[in-house]
């Protein structure tokens, strides 16, 4: 069950929103190639523990990055139990397959309610962090690809 994203050219302020840990984010439309669930992932020898494995999606090596583990948040693992979801972005001309609690809508938030990132943030979410939207209620964090992948271990494991 893959769902393809399909956007306009006008697509700056379109924000596909997940959770992690409670937690929404706002990955930037355009880097979205695909939103999936129940892939079989493929543990991968020696790699960093946000790399929850590899998948085959058609026909290519998707490298599963484990956001929940790549920001540091405790009960998040690769729980055989446990239902994620998985959105496929590209970075530099690879695919990588972030690993999500779940999925909710595309949106284009009013830019009035946009925030540079508080400055009580956690230091690991402010490095990967374009900002943040205040929302009914919460804050959704926005997701800047360049920053999460920025030094990571993550980039060279598969």
């Amino acid at each position: 069950m893959n769902e393809e994203i399909n956007t306009s050219s006008n697509d700056d302020n379109l924000y596909l929103t997940v959770k992690v840990g409670g937690q929404p984010f706002g990955i930037p439309v355009h880097c979205v190639h695909d939103v999936s669930k129940a892939q079989k992932i493929t543990q991968v020898p020696l790699a960093p523990p946000e790399v929850a494995g590899a998948l085959n999606l058609r026909g290519r090596i998707v490298t599963v990055i484990n956001v929940g583990k790549k920001l540091g948040l405790k009960d998040t693992g690769n729980d055989a139990s446990t239902i994620y979801m998985y959105v496929v972005i590209e970075h530099e001309g690879e695919l990588y397959s972030l690993m999500v609690d779940s999925v909710g809508d595309v949106m284009s938030p009013s830019p009035q309610s946009f925030e540079q990132n508080p400055s009580n943030m956690e230091p690991g979410w402010r490095d990967v962090s374009a900002g943040v939207y205040r929302l009914d209620g919460e804050l959704l964090v926005l997701l800047d690809i360049q920053r999460f992948f920025a030094g990571s271990s993550a980039v060279a494991a598969a």
